[in-house]
């Protein structure tokens, strides 16, 4: 069944052949048959019109006794009897002519015996109702040419008009059943060739090529379904690429902030903001805990209503801060996030290591000037105080000598021995200085460390309030202001007697503020000799973090030191 459906086409298209060709053979064929029965018809009509005449010349003849009676009757004889009006006997041959032909040779039988036997009366009275029996015969030969005329004409037209109406057929079947369908099949072709996959054949005919046009459909659809599917794969993957790409140059941008010599504030700020680049991000924040309680918070975004989520910052296990992120459709990538996580994690890892480093630096370059100073300048100073002694005795020893020059050589001596003694007191201070070791990068440590190497030198209690984030400070500036400190702290320890001493770190906006205030005995400010060398190198320290030191004491109030810098600056 499956077979003759797709055969359809052919089958149909062969038949109309078929068709054609029999109708042209048969056409053909009635045709000459019809022609071959008339090639006799014109000699039969001529032979038996001549009848007529020599009827006529034989009743001339038997009226006129010719001798040429005999002859001419068997002239007539011969022409009744002729192949020509034999071929009157065929089966295509009417059989009204065939009986008339017989009867014809019967009554010329009759007639001739009596033109044998030279009856005159008999055969012109017989002659008129033969001849006129030769003219109906004549007639219906003249006839039955002409029917088979009309007959050819009709079977012609026939055949032609049925021939017209199966090319007709066959060209309107072919031009509805293959020439459409091919025309819509090249037209698919061509969209197939300009990628359009997307099409349908309108053909639901049951023949081969309706199979063919739904067959091609189909063809065209699973073409549509995997080129789409191998676009979106290539999108998906190009996606991918774009976004791994995208990752790379955030993950390389994070990186090359770690790359630089000394790490700050702004360069966790440009990680931050080279963050929420990422498709989705909002808002970023970074937290960095400090061993104090203070913490350093870094905010870049847009803050929305949405949740705040959470990556902590690990280093073996150690909590450097917290990244905190906000975000929107579409989702952003969780690993890549991981990613800056861990590199901010090195980064603060990295802050303080660079700055413990530098403080170490500082400290050993300090560390060998002390040990020049004392090797140098501190031997020579030993050196004058041991030969400043041995004057002294020997000046003891001459006192027999002018009252008035020994008094003045005493005075000198004494003018020299005292700054002798301040000048060696501030070497051994420098010294000390010098040889200040500050082993941590936090500031909030290093200031503990600081006071607890001082508090074995007073009984005095103290007040620590501080809330300066290590981040703010680079290492040069933690180790002025460390400076700062121990200096006003070592004065209040030495000259104030104080009971309490209070340290007050703060940052407010950028600004940097330090205090330190004691209860002791206070002093004159416009006393140099009280405020030498120790507020100088203060003031000194506070120039160089572009800051202001102040100082405020009265007698009997205490002391009351403030720095002010700020962050930028310093």
């Amino acid at each position: 069944m499956q077979q003759q459906k797709v055969n359809s086409v052919t089958t149909t298209i062969g038949r109309s052949m078929v068709a054609i060709l029999f109708l042209v053979s048969t056409t053909i064929s009635l045709a000459l048959c019809i022609l071959v029965s008339s090639l006799n018809d014109a000699a039969a009509i001529n032979t038996a019109g001549s009848l007529r005449m020599q009827s006529y010349r034989l009743a001339f003849d038997i009226e006129t006794q010719s001798p040429l009676l005999n002859t001419h009757t068997m002239e007539f004889d011969q022409s009744l009897t002729s192949p020509t009006m034999q071929e009157l006997h065929r089966w295509y041959t009417p059989q009204t002519i065939q009986h008339h032909y017989t009867e014809l040779l019967l009554t010329w039988q009759a007639v001739r015996s009596e033109l044998d036997q030279r009856d005159k009366d008999s055969y012109l009275i017989q002659v008129a109702p033969f001849v006129e029996r030769i003219d109906q015969f004549v007639f219906e030969l003249q006839q039955s040419s002409e029917n088979k005329l009309h007959l050819l004409a009709f079977i012609s037209a026939v055949g032609l008009l049925l021939i017209l109406m199966v090319v007709l057929f066959t060209i309107q079947f072919t031009q509805r059943q293959i020439v459409v369908p091919l025309n819509q099949l090249m037209a698919g072709c061509k969209r197939i060739k300009q990628h359009q996959f997307s099409l349908t054949i309108n053909n639901n005919s049951n023949n081969e090529l309706g199979i063919l046009a739904r067959t091609f459909t189909q063809m065209a659809a699973d073409l549509n379904n995997f080129y789409g599917a191998l676009e979106q794969s290539v999108n998906e993957k190009t996606h991918r690429l774009r976004h791994a790409n995208k990752s790379l140059k955030v993950l390389y941008n994070c990186s090359q902030q770690l790359s630089v010599s000394r790490l700050t504030h702004q360069h966790f700020q440009h990680m931050l903001e080279t963050l929420i680049a990422i498709d989705g991000l909002t808002a970023a924040k970074l937290i960095i805990e400090e061993s104090n309680g203070t913490t350093t918070k870094i905010t870049v975004g847009e803050y929305q209503s949405t949740t705040w989520h959470q990556q902590p910052l690990l280093i073996d296990d150690e909590i450097m801060g917290q990244l905190w992120w906000q975000y929107q459709l579409p989702c952003p990538d969780l690993a890549l996030i991981e990613n800056i996580a861990n590199i901010l994690s090195r980064g603060i890892y990295y802050n303080r290591t660079q700055k413990q480093t530098e403080q170490l630096l500082l400290m050993e370059e300090r560390a060998t000037i002390a040990r020049e100073l004392h090797d140098s300048l501190a031997q020579s100073l030993s050196y004058l105080k041991i030969q400043l002694t041995i004057l002294k005795r020997q000046l003891n020893t001459n006192t027999n000598t002018n009252t008035n020059t020994n008094d003045n050589q005493q005075q000198t001596v004494q003018v020299i021995d005292e700054e002798l003694s301040n000048a060696y007191t501030q070497l051994r201070e420098l010294l000390s200085t010098f040889r200040l070791t500050i082993k941590e990068a936090n500031f909030s440590e290093a200031l503990n460390q600081l006071l607890t190497s001082l508090q074995d030198q007073t009984s005095a209690q103290f007040q620590v309030d501080n809330q300066l984030p290590s981040m703010a400070l680079i290492a040069h500036n933690q180790v002025h202001l460390l400076q700062i400190i121990r200096e006003a702290v070592l004065n209040a320890i030495k000259h104030a007697d104080a009971n309490q001493i209070k340290i007050s770190c703060h940052q407010q906006h950028g600004i940097i503020n330090v205090e330190i205030a004691d209860d002791g005995v206070g002093f004159d400010p416009s006393n140099s000799k009280l405020n030498h060398y120790g507020l100088n190198i203060m003031q000194e320290r506070a120039s160089r973090l572009k800051g202001e030191l102040t100082l405020h004491s009265q007698i009997g109030v205490g002391s009351h030191v403030k720095l002010q810098f700020a962050l930028s600056e310093g």
